[in-house]
């Protein structure tokens, strides 16, 4: 399964799902991830380990974050090499005032959108859908 490599195809096919719960980042020191956590994603950077999980546990575990979002999830299995997807989505969300972090998974892109905007980002993602 490679995914799909289309813009048009990506952008009039693609469903936003959002996903339950408040996400927020989270930097540790290397090795130092608390046993217990389900983060959403791990990214060892140069700094530090980066952590993408809901809030919830990143409080339980008194760990400070920043970016309390919402995840949405695109419905659509992009290929990882796919040229210009998040870009257009990105560009649609910046136009509306709103920054996204974007995280390739190996079948989906999924969204992260500042807390309180997440029904303005699906009504955009639909917009661009029908657009295509």
């Amino acid at each position: 399964m490679s995914g799909e490599t289309d813009l048009k195809t990506l952008l009039a096919t693609m469903t936003g799902q959002l996903i339950e719960g408040t996400f927020v980042f989270v930097t540790l020191p290397h090795g130092a991830v608390p046993s217990g956590l389900s983060p959403r994603m791990i990214f060892q950077e140069a700094e530090g380990t980066t952590l993408i999980l809901r809030k919830e546990e990143a409080v339980a575990a008194n760990l400070s974050y920043e970016f309390p979002s919402r995840m949405i999830t695109l419905n659509v299995h992009s290929a990882l090499d796919a040229v210009g997807f998040i870009a257009h989505i990105a560009t649609k969300l910046a136009a509306a005032g709103m920054g996204v972090n974007p995280v390739a998974g190996f079948y989906h892109d999924h969204l992260f959108i500042p807390e309180g905007r997440e029904g303005d980002a699906l009504e955009i993602l639909k917009d661009i859908a029908n657009s295509a």
